[in-house]
């Protein structure tokens, strides 16, 4: 008896992103330069790994069921798809965030259904880390806490790094990630460490003064508490110019329409490239660039670097 086909949920379709080839960015002479599609993931970036890997490992640790609260700070991604998660399995779902973030990312978290709380942008997303905190001590609601919660670099050690190797044929020599929650960076280095210790994971960070959605260089009492530099070869920074011109070159010239923290990485990708010929170097591409069409992360070279600030209408 043929056995019953079960089709797959979205949760099954977490993961296994593609990796595609830049063609025209890269130097003569450069090494190779891989992209890993991140904005393929069903709710669209690649915080849908550690979404579902952190309400899964509450699940599974009896902290919550369906009917539960949850809250959770975020800059954008994270809140889409813990948005997107909790919609399917069954929680009301609190996202605090800074005041200022582009609209699709406030109205996507609100199409799944999550309730979205506004703080003050000035406080940044440190303050939004405070009041979440502060709604789940009054509220009884559950804090996921993507900074400290282990589940969010495990999704990326046992996901994110085996896919990289297998989809390279083991010719990785460096993997590029942003670092903002800086769960990304740890995973990848802690997976590739275990498959193969000579591939070098590069985390990036903003020069001084750049501000870059996605990506942050933390002050110690903040420094999330899922940071673990052990495995990480090197930490580079990218400048807000360079991550919006990179930005906006691989939509024009490699047809990838990629947010601004993917350009960062491409930036230092591109680089690391160019300085080590026979180098295999892929980059996370977090997200996709139809998040920030409402900014001016897209609009014209000639008006200058902008800081991704909502355009007025």
């Amino acid at each position: 008896m043929t056995a019953r086909y079960t089709p797959p949920t979205i949760a099954d379709l977490v993961g296994r992103t593609p990796v595609v080839r830049l063609q025209r960015l890269p130097a003569p002479g450069s090494g190779l330069v891989l992209a890993k599609l991140e904005g393929d993931n069903p709710a669209g970036s690649v915080k849908d790994r550690p979404a579902f890997s952190m309400i899964d490992a509450a699940e599974r640790d009896g902290r919550i069921a369906p009917g539960s609260t949850l809250v959770e700070a975020t800059s954008g991604n994270t809140g889409i798809a813990l948005a997107a998660a909790a919609a399917v399995k069954g929680y009301r779902m609190i996202l605090v965030m800074p005041a200022g973030s582009s609209r699709e990312r406030a109205l996507s978290m609100t199409a799944y259904g999550a309730e979205v709380v506004e703080t003050d942008r000035e406080g940044g997303m440190e303050h939004a880390r405070d009041v979440a905190e502060r709604i789940a001590r009054d509220t009884g609601a559950i804090r996921l806490d993507q900074f400290a919660n282990p589940a969010n670099p495990v999704a990326h050690e046992h996901g994110t790094a085996p896919e990289i190797w297998e989809q390279t044929h083991g010719t990785v020599t460096h993997v590029v990630s942003s670092m903002g929650t800086t769960g990304t960076v740890t995973g990848l280095s802690r997976g590739l460490h275990t498959l193969a210790p000579h591939v070098k994971v590069i985390g990036v960070q903003p020069a001084p003064g750049a501000a870059i959605p996605g990506i942050r260089a933390w002050s110690p009492e903040y420094l999330p508490a899922v940071f673990d530099p052990t495995h990480i070869a090197e930490v580079r920074t990218v400048t807000q110019e360079a991550a919006v011109e990179t930005t906006r070159a691989l939509a024009r010239r490699e047809g990838l329409l990629v947010g601004m923290s993917s350009g960062g990485a491409a930036a230092v990708a591109l680089e690391i490239a160019a300085e080590e010929p026979t180098a295999t170097v892929v980059f996370i591409a977090c997200d996709r660039g139809d998040r920030y069409l409402s900014t001016t992360l897209f609009e014209s070279a000639e008006q200058g670097v902008e800081r991704g600030e909502p355009v007025s209408r």
